[in-house]
Order: C-alpha cells, then structure tokens, then sequence
C-alpha cells in the first residue's frame, strides 16, 4: 500500500515531469521560430544590400545566394496582370569580348525608351557623368540586345525597384563584358538614398562589374553608393513602374519575379 509520503513524493515527480516536458516543447518551439525569423532576416538583408543579383542587383546572380536551411514563403494571391501580351520575336544571347569603343557625345543629350508591354518607360540619361555606362546601352540597344527580354525581378521590401537587362531572364546574364562604375558621388544620392525615378547599374558586390542589368527605382529606396546612376525615369514612365509595382511579386517575401508580366518589347537611345 502507498503511503500519503510515496504518494505525495510520485506526483511531485510527475509534475516535474511534465514541467520539463513544457521546457523542453518550448526551447524547440523558439529554435524553429528563431530559424524562421533569421532565414527572413537574410533574405531581407540579402535582398537590399545585393542588388546585382547576385547582388540589386546583381542576380547578373542573387536572388539569391542561400545558406543553410531556408523557409520558402507562401505565395500570395496574385492581382490581375495589368500588362499587355509581349510582342512577337524572340530574345538575342549575342556576347561580346570587351567593352563598345566610346563613341558617346558627352556633350548631347541622350534619351532611353523602354516599350513595355505595361507601357513606355522614357529616361533621361546622364551622358556627360556616366560616358562609359550609357555608351554601352547606346550599343546594346542598337543591336536588339534588350528587346523581348523580360524585367526579371521586383523588390518591395527594403528596397523598392524593378531589375532588368538580362535577356536569359534568369538575373545570371550579360553582354560578355563589364563597364567601369561611374557617377557615385552624383548629387541626387544623399544619405545612401537612391530616390524614386533613379536608373541605376546593377552589378555584383565588386567594383567595376556591371555588364547589362539595371534596375529602376519607383520609391526612395536605402543603397550603399555603388551602384551607377546614369538616368532618371519621366512621370510618365513613374505612372507604368507603379502599376507594375501595385501588382506585386511571386514569392510574397517582397524580393522575386514580378505578377505583371512585364516584356520590353523595344529598346532605343536616341540622341537630341
């Protein structure tokens, strides 16, 4: 028979037990939600200081580099596509050995237009403080290297803008060769803010390795200075970049390909 001291003795063990049992449910439960949170953290920082893709910019290989366990995100419902079918024609994976012979007038005004399938994009670029940069868009447009290719990623957390410029689509892509950075220390770049209608080169972390990607900002976004800006988006072409950013991104984290599909059906510089 159990006496009232064994009795009183078993259940304070058991409820020891099952204190332990609560601990020991509660410590796993906090490792799996810390492993969440600082896979989310990482893809967050990842994706506002590596803009190349690989780097913003970069993915030219990011979107990015992973270590460790990760935690895919849930998807979001996507809103309607607001852009149009892409035109007919297919993308050019043309490369070339090294950079187009610098042609560009540094003293004459320089335009860009994207015809996208959302609608036209139109940029002033900045011939006299980025010669290197717009020279070489100046050359890849000219021989259709942008044309059909689609703007592979939209970030909207931390960062906000649309990265483009890789006709494989992939964010891994370029024209073979690399342009030099320019223009850091343009005047509109205060605080380490790349403000809203800025087109910048995307690049790969490491100086001097920007090759076709760019990415155009649609909201001030927090960047270190190395990313060459070398034009500034119209009104016009803000209205298209915020409809294309209202529709959202794939993965619902706020850094992945784009809802809208958005095709730059054309490509040209033009010289005024």
């Amino acid at each position: 028979m159990v006496s009232q001291e064994q009795r009183r003795r078993q259940l304070a063990r058991e409820k020891f037990l099952r204190q332990q049992q609560r601990r020991t449910s509660a410590r796993r439960k906090a490792r799996m939600r810390n492993s969440v949170i600082a896979s989310v953290l990482g893809v967050v920082v990842i994706g506002s200081l590596a803009l190349y893709t690989t780097g913003v910019l970069k993915d030219e290989g990011t979107k990015k580099e992973n270590a460790g366990a990760e935690v895919s995100p849930t998807p979001t419902s996507k809103a309607p596509d607001p852009c149009e079918k892409p035109a007919e024609g297919k993308v050019k994976t043309a490369t070339w050995k090294k950079e187009p012979e610098l042609t560009v007038d540094k003293s004459a005004k320089y335009s860009m237009k994207l015809a996208t399938t959302c609608g036209d994009i139109d940029i002033a670029l900045k011939a006299s403080a980025a010669p290197h940069t717009v020279n070489s868009f100046d050359f890849l447009a000219g021989k259709g290297y942008f044309d059909h290719s689609k703007c592979h990623r939209l970030t909207t957390n931390g960062i906000y803008v649309l990265q483009c410029g890789d006709p494989t689509g992939t964010g891994t892509g370029g024209p073979g060769y690399t342009i030099p950075d320019e223009n850091l220390k343009d005047k509109s770049l205060k605080g380490n803010v790349y403000p809203a209608g800025t087109v910048a080169m995307a690049n790969t972390g490491q100086k001097n390795s920007g090759g076709s990607q760019f990415f155009l900002v649609f909201q001030d976004s927090q960047l270190p200075p190395t990313y060459t800006p070398f034009g500034t988006v119209s009104e016009s072409g803000m209205k298209v970049l915020k409809k294309i950013a209202d529709a959202g991104e794939s993965t619902g984290a706020g850094d992945g390909a784009p809802n809208a599909t958005v095709v730059i059906n054309k490509a040209t510089v033009s010289k005024s």
